[in-house]
């Protein structure tokens, strides 16, 4: 749903011509034809609409794509929305199963500043600040936890569609233009952007990012199956290209040793990079069904991803290649998605469950527990964490980030 959901946006901007007819009032038995004629020309609007949303979500995405050029009529809106939500209600969506466990925690969240913002990725930067990517408003996002202040930051190519998000060790903010085909960094204090395009015509859409220990900036580059290094000091950037052809590089974490974890969500693989010789290995996980989609390093150099796909959570042991897995606990269909590790306790998100969950899983005892996330959390696509060890999720659909207080 969260690829199908994207495409949708995206091709509704290229089928945007709205006809004459369309600007007057319209009533609803219009709204059909008014939908065809802006997206049906492109593309099956079935084939965009996933498992469907909810009459609330519907008004987010409809949001998002005047967010993002398409020009609607206000009398067109309603109508629009209703026939969206009437035609395309949530179906086959797990219900969570919540497992009770001993740990407590508390959530709050704080609401974007524009609506249909869409928040991508959160970020939980040194000196206490929550960040978020907002894709669809072309913005980044700057939240106070202690004032609640939300404020944004514009972004300098229009409909740069920002995507990953990490900090630099002088507190500038650095993001993936996902369709704008560049890497950008932001300083806060000044609001400029810097922007680092693709070298090559065919990187089109940076996708993840992060930093390795000497400092390179490292990212995917998806579905143009390519795994970037950019220098930051020299704004050098070299391209490599997995063995495994629509490998779909993804999520991204370093280990100790400096080695970069890439997961492959277009396969069952997982790829690691050599900083020194960009030496590209792939670990081959043992379900051809297999879809990584994020990726969190423990303290032990054990690689651990989300199976969007087959519902699971991995470990995998890059010293033997050895897997384990074990299925989420709402099941097959709950699309676990981001993931991080805080004191190597797992911690991650069900992304397909109804409602979206926070899960939690101990290594040491291979016991879950899960929390729903207020509101619903729809969707939650990467995690971070704060320096005092809690758990930071960006809600797409919902446009909210999400601090989630674990207690100590």
């Amino acid at each position: 749903m969260l690829i199908h959901l994207y495409r949708f946006v995206a091709a509704a901007l290229v089928c945007s011509v709205i006809p004459a007819w369309a600007q007057k009032d319209m009533p609803e038995a219009s709204a059909k034809a008014l939908v065809d004629a802006q997206c049906n020309s492109c593309h099956a609007l079935t084939a965009r609409t996933g498992s469907g949303y909810t009459p609330e979500d519907w008004k987010t995405v409809m949001r998002m794509m005047m967010n993002h050029g398409v020009n609607i009529a206000p009398d067109q809106l309603g109508p629009m929305t209703e026939y969206l939500a009437k035609t395309f209600p949530v179906t086959g969506r797990p219900a969570a199963v919540l497992v009770p466990g001993p740990v407590k925690l508390s959530m709050r969240a704080w609401q974007a500043a524009t609506p249909g913002s869409r928040p991508h990725d959160p970020l939980a930067a040194r000196d206490g600040s929550l960040w978020y990517t907002g894709q669809m408003a072309n913005v980044l996002g700057r939240v106070d936890p202690k004032t609640s202040q939300v404020r944004e930051y514009p972004l300098k190519t229009p409909h740069s569609g920002p995507h990953g998000l990490v900090e630099d060790k002088a507190g500038n903010i650095w993001y993936t233009g996902n369709t704008g085909a560049l890497v950008g960094k932001l300083d806060p204090k000044t609001g400029n952007v810097t922007e680092y395009k693709m070298p090559d015509p065919d990187a089109k859409d940076p996708h993840t990012l992060i930093f390795d220990k000497a400092g390179i900036l490292w990212f995917t580059v998806q579905n143009s199956n390519r795994i970037g290094r950019l220098d930051p000091k020299s704004g050098e950037i070299k391209l490599l290209t997995p063995p495994t052809p629509k490998s779909r590089p993804y999520g991204m974490a370093v280990n100790s040793k400096g080695t970069v974890f890439v997961v492959q969500f277009g396969t069952n693989k997982v790829a690691a990079v050599d900083p020194k010789t960009l030496a590209i290995r792939e670990y081959t996980l043992p379900d051809p069904g297999a879809r990584p989609r994020r990726i969190a390093i423990t303290s032990d150099d054990i690689v651990w991803y989300t199976d969007y796909s087959r519902g699971y959570l991995g470990r995998l042991d890059p010293a033997t290649g050895k897997v384990t897995e074990w299925q989420s606990p709402s099941g097959p269909k709950s699309a676990p998605y981001g993931i991080s590790a805080i004191h190597d306790v797992i911690w991650y998100s069900e992304s397909e469950a109804a409602p979206n969950t926070v899960v939690r899983f101990d290594p040491k005892t291979g016991k879950f527990q899960s929390w729903a996330i207020p509101g619903g959390g729809n969707i939650v696509r990467n995690t971070d964490v704060t320096r005092d060890g809690n758990f930071v999720l960006a809600n797409s659909l919902v446009n909210k980030v999400t601090l989630v207080n674990i207690a100590k």
